[in-house]
């Protein structure tokens, strides 16, 4: 992004063209698009066909082949279904003080506003998945836009209303009026492998329809690791360059399938890129297209994984207020007051072991398990409390809307 740069406060950059400059660059990472600002009111959709979109759109991509322009045929089907998302809003800033001196006033006059209205703009990526209009793209693309348009590959311009956006996966939905237009094929991203091809689609720095291919370097990259802790996805990354502008375009496997939805680098390296993986993109729309919204359980915990160096630095810290034993399992710092946690009688200092019966020693374990499980639902989980093991039941409940809608989020 260029002129107002939102960051996640963190370290990865969004790819998105600016809101007269909306980028987002995170200490260090950044969202491929180009504009982040408070969201919009949610608006319903009366769609009926849901549950049909996946199905409709894992049929029609082009079967695997050994012909040398694998990538050009599977641009030239997806390409048409690739749209630029131009997204503005309007701030309001206070007048500088300076202006209230008397001696700028006999230059003004009396009646100068106290406020400033200021317009900005960013651009990313988007496609299509239905026929009817429904188009996936970032969430940071499209968050507190007051317009939205669409514009097609053959130039055709469409006014987009956002159906719902969901900050802790960076997915959103937007629907524009129309009928019989182009779609992509869904692939299914859980089967990804290292080392297979990837082929990026979209809008970085304004230059539409820009193609770039690589491979999938890696999959099930945590939020952490990509240094957005507080999201939650499991990312895959690519070395397809992807640049701001790319937010919400489409990572495509060789056969043309959507696998992954392109969302930020890492600051300052080459070939370092990450995508949503569409499963979990499918999921978030399904229900933004539904409800509006998404209900993340969570716990209300901080934490992080233990290790011999982490305990020792625990226990010469008296600032911690607590000491732990244990060179393994996930350490809770602070658990939050009138929390799922804090009611079920976890404490600061407790050591999590295992969840359900299973064995956890990164906090990515523990944020899995519970983005598994079902609000209201419950979790046995057993914790080491001052050399003494316990085993406690937690009921997660549904993640803060202020925070899961607004932007920012703690671990569950």
């Amino acid at each position: 992004m260029t002129t107002s740069r939102n960051t996640w406060k963190q370290s990865a950059i969004y790819f998105m063209l600016p809101l007269v400059g909306a980028g987002t660059v995170l200490a260090g990472n950044r969202l491929l698009s180009e504009n982040t600002f408070s969201p919009p009111a949610i608006a319903q959709t009366n769609t009926a066909q849901t549950n049909t979109i996946v199905a409709q759109n894992r049929t029609g991509a082009f079967a695997a082949s050994t012909d040398p322009n694998f990538i050009a045929a599977a641009v030239e089907r997806v390409g048409p279904a690739v749209v630029r998302i131009n997204a503005s809003r309007t701030v309001q800033s206070r007048v500088p003080e300076v202006f209230n001196d008397p001696f700028f006033r006999q230059f003004f006059g009396a009646d100068i506003p106290s406020t400033q209205r200021r317009v900005e703009r960013g651009t990313g990526s988007g496609f299509i998945i239905s026929s009817d209009g429904l188009i996936l793209t970032n969430a940071h693309v499209v968050s507190g836009a007051d317009t939205v348009s669409v514009t097609m590959k053959d130039g055709r311009e469409l006014r987009g209303k956002v159906v719902g956006q969901d900050s802790l996966t960076d997915v959103a939905v937007i629907r524009v009026q129309g009928s019989n237009l182009p779609t992509v094929a869904l692939g299914n991203s859980d089967t990804l492998k290292p080392g297979e091809w990837a082929i990026a689609i979209g809008n970085p720095l304004g230059l539409d329809n820009t193609v770039t291919a690589g491979i999938i370097s890696a999959t099930g990259r945590s939020s952490s690791e990509v240094r957005v802790p507080d999201k939650r996805v499991n990312f895959i990354q690519t070395d397809a360059a992807i640049n701001p502008g790319n937010s919400g375009g489409p990572l495509l496997n060789q056969r043309g399938e959507v696998v992954g939805m392109n969302t930020a680098i890492i600051g300052g390296a080459q070939g370092l890129g990450f995508a949503v993986p569409i499963n979990t993109a499918q999921r978030i729309s399904q229900q933004l297209i539904t409800k509006g919204r998404v209900d993340h359980p969570y716990l209300g915990i901080q934490m992080r994984g233990l290790t011999p160096e982490l305990r020792q630095q625990i226990n010469s810290d008296r600032q911690v207020g607590f000491r732990v034993q244990d060179d393994q399992g996930v350490v809770i710092f602070r658990v939050q007051p009138n929390s799922p946690a804090a009611r079920s009688g976890l404490r600061d200092g407790d050591v999590i072991k295992r969840i359900n019966g299973q064995a956890v020693t990164k906090a990515e374990q523990v944020q899995q398990a519970v983005e598994n499980a079902s609000i209201g639902g419950t979790l046995q989980v057993e914790v080491n409390r001052n050399g003494r093991s316990t085993t406690v039941s937690v009921q997660p409940g549904a993640f803060p809307t202020r925070t899961a809608q607004g932007g920012g989020s703690d671990t569950p």
